[in-house]
């Protein structure tokens, strides 16, 4: 077996190291619950790459995030659910019914034109789904929003599908009195005993905070995620200036680290 830019190669290798008699006795035992964290992983190194820009590694890790889909269907196939050809056929065929702008008669319109129809489109995939189910459960604007996704991604995702049938603040400054509400409601919750209201509380007012971001149209969960490398750089410099002064760093004091945390605040607001 060699390395190649064939697919067929690649599918052959996941046959291979399944293969019950002669494969990987790791991979042998895995199954869809097994492997469906590293899918998310994967995901999220791919996206880590894309923001570092570091295109060689973005191309090893596509590699990686590529190789989930072929894993799952290889299990689906020996299981006689569906294999990697059903795959692609599924989504090819969603991509083409999704954009009769492209493939039909539709008028392209503009970017707001083609997302809007995108969404009519998938409205109406999910009722279909609905009467599939037969009927068990009606169909809801906020089907298809993964319980697995981020809770500050989900979150905003839930408020923008609300969002699309009017269920939203007129406005930015709606959005900002409803957080101030919140987080009224969250120190008055700190001031008692009841531990399940103050969880209650503050999950409220993250939800308030992920629509702010929706609100000014930014991307909270990436928001969040340069405020954490931000938080790593800065308490990195503290700690730097802590061996700098051959200070125990647990054993420095508030006040000190205070100060080294303010230095680099200050450098930062200067750049």
């Amino acid at each position: 077996m060699q390395p190649s830019r064939d697919m067929s190669v690649l599918l052959e290798i996941m046959a291979r190291l399944r293969d019950k008699e002669n494969g990987c006795p790791w991979d042998i035992e895995q199954n869809f619950e097994t492997i469906r964290h590293f899918t998310i992983e994967e995901a999220y190194e791919v996206s880590d790459a894309i923001e570092r820009r570091d295109y060689a590694d973005l191309r090893d890790e596509l590699g990686d995030l590529l190789l989930q889909p072929v894993y799952h269907a290889q299990m689906a196939s020996e299981e006689g659910l569906f294999d990697i050809g059903d795959v692609v056929f599924a989504v090819t065929e969603k991509l083409i019914r999704r954009h009769p702008h492209v493939f039909g008669d539709a008028d392209p319109g503009n970017a707001a034109a083609s997302e809007k129809r995108w969404e009519n489109i998938k409205a109406a995939e999910r009722a279909q789904k609905a009467a599939e189910r037969g009927g068990a459960k009606p169909p809801s604007v906020l089907d298809d929003v993964p319980p697995a996704l981020p809770a500050l991604l989900r979150a905003g995702k839930l408020a923008k599908r609300a969002a699309r049938v009017g269920f939203d603040w007129p406005d930015t400054a709606s959005v900002i009195a409803k957080i101030r509400e919140e987080l009224d409601e969250v120190e008055e919750a700190l001031g008692g005993t009841d531990e399940a209201a103050k969880k209650e509380e503050i999950g409220d007012l993250l939800f308030a905070v992920a629509n702010l971001a929706r609100h000014a149209g930014l991307d909270a969960e990436a928001a969040l995620r340069d405020a954490n490398a931000k938080f790593v750089r800065r308490f990195e410099y503290v700690e730097a200036r802590a061996r700098e002064d051959e200070i125990d760093i647990a054993h420095a004091g508030l006040d000190r680290l205070d100060g080294y945390w303010n230095e680099i605040r200050k450098r930062d607001k200067s750049v």
